[in-house]
């Protein structure tokens, strides 16, 4: 089992690991596994349950999820941003703040977490039946495809995700110009903004 805080190149091997091992008929849960990109490789590898104060956490910090990468809402460059936090979201967060008004609240009141928190829960949720809609459809492959490719335009995936989705026969395309790879922990592109 994994305690946390482990290397994801170790991460990944155990799940792994865990799920190939595990009755196929029985449901997988996997504990205190939080970003979406972790999720959906877990998914890849046959995870089928998960929780997480991710979503909580990181809106502590004016963090808001979005398939573009994450909004740091506290940033200068929300200010003056009527725009909702994503345009296609049906949140209530979404339907009734603007990005600028939530960039006030997330640097001064708690009342910003809790809303930040309400659109990052319904983002997780959209994610997750997305891919449920992507296996029923059988193309769960091409989702993550997908979804790699949009939360990481320059194509410079992490290498222990292009690993763990290679182990599961999914393969990730690179950058023009050949494979271009991010070493060492998802700490870039896919969760900027939770530093704490």
């Amino acid at each position: 089992g994994l305690s946390g805080g482990e290397a994801k190149d170790e991460f990944w091997r155990v799940v792994l690991h865990c799920t190939k091992r595990l009755p196929d008929e029985k449901p997988r849960y996997c504990m205190g596994v939080g970003y979406p990109v972790d999720l959906l490789v877990c998914v890849a590898m046959g995870v089928d349950m998960f929780d997480c104060v991710y979503p909580a956490r990181t809106a502590r910090f004016g963090v808001a999820l979005s398939d573009d990468g994450n909004l740091q809402l506290k940033q200068n460059r929300f200010k003056k941003d009527l725009g909702p936090i994503e345009a296609d979201c049906g949140c209530p967060t979404c339907k009734s703040f603007s990005r600028a008004y939530l960039h006030v609240l997330a640097a001064k009141e708690q009342t910003g977490a809790r809303l930040i928190t309400i659109h990052n829960i319904a983002y997780m949720m959209r994610l997750m039946r997305r891919a449920r809609e992507a296996i029923r459809e059988e193309r769960y492959p091409a989702f993550v495809q997908d979804y790699m490719a949009r939360t990481c335009p320059e194509r410079k995936y992490p290498g222990w995700v292009t690993d763990a989705l290679s182990a599961v026969g999914i393969a990730l395309h690179p950058a023009e110009g050949g494979a271009q790879q991010q070493q060492g922990g998802s700490e870039g592109q896919l969760d900027a903004g939770m530093k704490e």
